[in-house]
């Protein structure tokens, strides 16, 4: 606009017009006049993470809280009786395997990116020592115990089935709820030759190659019988995968910018509450299984990630300290709370049997000895893992919600009623602390 200069010469601004604000003028019987130029307020965008704040990341706290929560209400289907079904504790694996998948992935093409390719060498060394030394740790545990009741048969019957990690087609479940840990163990050895030594850097392929492998499960979904719920476990780990893969290109990212506002952030996490709230109301399809409403559950965790990485409410609560340290432990925590449980009822044999007491007793004890697990086994041969591996640095860039990002643990998918009459989800096979199904 035109203005003046100090020399009474008109000259050409590049600022805005400033608002006018038009007022009453009491010198002139308050009629209308304009008064001196005074700027209005101006309506303040919220502010969202950019793409190049999110690709600057190197760890997502608010995962850690995420997990811990997730095995908490784990142990608490497990163990605490029927006063907590509405919190349907058995969809917690469902989180823990969206969470891996998006981890995972997201680890791995900021590796492709920085590095100019992904090490599957490196990758899988890494695994090996996060996952199979607390496991076999474990496992060895559960064995000396079994054989001190003089209860080893079943184990050993099952032991092949253990090692090679296929638990799931074990002929009895006298580890109960390892099938989770060789779930993701495969999803390991095929998805990063899947999606990084075939597709290499081609964003459109490598989700092309995402979805047909997503398609392909749920295809399998009518016709596995003999274990009729493994291909929706890995659809959901899959689910993960898309959101990181969609996450890493910037119209990607794009899509899901608005989620990451502190007011969407407050709405996304209000609304997987009632979602997950709402899971015992499901309808129960026709032949019992459970499978749509899983898929359904993990895409709502996958629209929750993105609402986590803003700095709002909800990713505050879930940094918060005592739950980071929970979440940090929650692998050793799935693995031990069989072994926690008996130790409890050991101990205080009036807490046999499934209520509040014995899920609170099983979760401190359990948190105890993964704490002791954390520090003496994990954490030092994730060291070693990466001495193996050589490399002993993340790439720039590289996220984790945990050092080393752990396997997700993860729990049967049921109803924790004994009574189908009683159950709040499809009836679904159930493991109990003796291992039998029900």
């Amino acid at each position: 606009m035109a203005g003046s200069s100090p020399y009474g010469v008109q000259r050409y601004s590049t600022r805005p017009p400033p608002r006018l604000r038009v007022t009453a003028n009491p010198t002139r019987g308050g009629s209308a006049a304009l008064t001196r130029c005074v700027p209005l307020p101006r309506i303040q965008r919220v502010a969202t993470i950019s793409y190049a704040d999110y690709r600057a990341m190197r760890r997502f706290p608010a995962l850690d809280g995420l997990r811990a929560i997730a095995a908490v209400i784990v142990v608490a289907f497990h163990f605490g009786g029927p006063r907590w079904t509405w919190l349907s504790g058995w969809v917690g694996v469902q989180l823990f395997f969206v969470l891996s998948g998006f981890l995972i992935t997201t680890l791995m093409l900021r590796e492709e990116e920085s590095r100019g390719r992904v090490s599957l060498r490196s990758f899988y060394v890494r695994r090996i020592f996060r996952i199979l030394p607390v496991y076999l740790v474990v496992l060895a545990a559960m064995y000396a115990l079994a054989h001190l009741n003089g209860a080893s048969t079943r184990l050993r019957e099952s032991m092949p089935y253990y090692l090679l990690m296929v638990n799931e087609f074990a002929p009895n479940q006298a580890f109960p709820h390892s099938w989770t840990i060789a779930i993701e163990w495969k999803f390991y050895l095929v998805w990063p030759l899947l999606a990084f030594a075939f597709v290499r850097a081609a964003f459109l392929r490598r989700m092309a190659v995402t979805v047909l492998a997503i398609a392909a499960l749920v295809a399998l979904i009518p016709f596995e019988k003999d274990w009729p719920y493994w291909p929706i476990h890995y659809v959901s780990i899959l689910v993960g995968c898309l959101l990181a893969v969609i996450l890493h290109h910037p119209r990607g990212y794009a899509l899901f910018r608005p989620l990451t506002s502190p007011v969407a952030s407050l709405a996304v996490a209000v609304g997987f509450i009632a979602v997950h709230l709402a899971l015992p109301y499901w309808p129960p399809a026709a032949d019992g299984h459970a499978e749509s409403m899983i898929g359904v559950y993990a895409v709502a965790v996958a629209l929750l990630l993105p609402a986590m990485l803003a700095p709002g409410l909800p990713t505050k609560l879930l940094s918060w300290r005592p739950l980071v340290w929970v979440g940090e432990r929650s692998y050793s925590l799935y693995l031990v709370q069989y072994l926690a449980m008996a130790t409890v009822i050991a101990l205080v044999p009036s807490y046999a049997g499934h209520s509040t007491r014995l899920f609170v007793a099983t979760t401190v004890v359990g948190l105890l000895a993964a704490d002791l697990l954390y520090r003496w086994v994990e954490q030092p041969m994730i060291g070693v893992g990466r001495r193996f591996s050589g490399r002993g640095k993340a790439a720039a860039g590289t996220p984790t919600a945990t050092p080393d990002a752990a396997p997700a643990p993860a729990a049967p998918m049921s109803a924790a009623a004994d009574d189908p009459s009683e159950r709040t989800v499809p009836a679904m096979p159930v493991l109990t602390p003796g291992g039998d199904r029900r």
